[in-house]
């Protein structure tokens, strides 16, 4: 009992009480300052999914990209925030934090050499998540390698070619980015019609085609405006080439496309309009004796001699 006593004698029931309200006090700050911050990153997440709606994003797509983003930015301030919280309290208790602090750093910095392309990668599919370069569904070509985007993460972008073969790009590697259907796409249409034809009229009758799609049910509602046409971009070696374009919602260009021209070709066909092939003119000289050609009316008919 005398022990006791004297244990309890020797306590300082006055500096253990400031030192409870303390980390009392600041435990309530906390709370707070996590209410505050829940608010916060949700007054974040309503501007940007409203921000995307504005902009035509479709919701599924805006939604899911933004909520990775918050929860992100979430989870890291959430982290900052209890360590601070921690190293405040562990101080209250009269431990040194100065140490803690000193092998954290160097901890983090031996950490940070040896995952530093790790740590490129994720910060790089940040931004690519945050600036909303790419989404699920995009067809895009990522460092000469096009396919459809089947996964985007903080790490890596997952491309599958049209061949199905999957393509794995870390984030921090991506040097060239090109996005095919980020809002609106484009078929680009190069046609070729023989040197007698009007381009004028083929023109016309490409036009009409493409009013004609405007107007069709199925592929109108694919189109944003009339195909847009050129006009005569080259004399090709056998071919005069007309050169347009047609805009269409992401990821439709192909299936218009194809349409189009499988329409034209038909078209040209009742407007007996030549799509040609390659040929070639042989010319050997002015000394050359031209060729003697005769065809013969019905089979086993003799063919004069070419002198009489």
């Amino acid at each position: 009992m005398d022990i006791l006593r004297e244990a309890l004698n020797s306590i300082s029931w006055e500096v253990i009480i400031k030192t409870g309200l303390r980390v009392t006090l600041v435990l309530i700050i906390a709370w707070v300052a996590v209410k505050i911050l829940h608010k916060l990153t949700g007054r974040l997440e309503r501007h940007l999914l409203k921000k995307s709606v504005e902009e035509g994003e479709p919701p599924s797509e805006s939604q899911k990209r933004i909520e990775t983003i918050v929860r992100l930015v979430k989870q890291a301030a959430l982290l900052a925030l209890w360590l601070t919280i921690v190293l405040i309290i562990l101080r209250e208790f009269g431990i040194e934090i100065g140490p803690i602090i000193a092998s954290a750093g160097i901890v983090g910095l031996a950490v940070g050499f040896g995952a530093q392309n790790l740590v490129r990668d994720f910060i790089s599919g940040f931004f690519i998540i945050l600036e909303n370069q790419l989404r699920v569904g995009d067809v895009a070509v990522v460092n000469g390698t096009g396919g459809l985007v089947e996964k985007i993460n903080f790490r890596t972008i997952v491309l599958r070619d049209l061949g199905g073969t999957v393509h794995i790009f870390p984030n921090g590697t991506i040097n060239t980015l090109s996005n095919l259907t980020n809002e609106w796409s484009a078929y680009i249409f190069d046609i070729g019609v023989a040197y007698k034809e009007n381009t004028d009229k083929v023109i016309e009758v490409m036009a009409e085609v493409g009013r004609s799609m405007l107007e069709d049910k199925e592929f109108g509602n694919f189109m944003l405006e009339p195909p847009e046409i050129f006009g005569v971009d080259k004399f090709d070696d056998s071919a005069v080439i007309i050169k347009g374009r047609i805009k269409t919602k992401p990821i439709r260009q192909w299936t218009v496309g194809r349409e189009f021209l499988r329409r034209v070709k038909q078209a040209f066909d009742a407007h007996d309009i030549e799509i040609p092939f390659p040929h070639r003119t042989v010319y050997f000289g002015e000394k050359s004796k031209p060729f003697d050609l005769r065809i013969r009316e019905k089979y086993g008919q003799k063919l004069p001699d070419a002198g009489a």
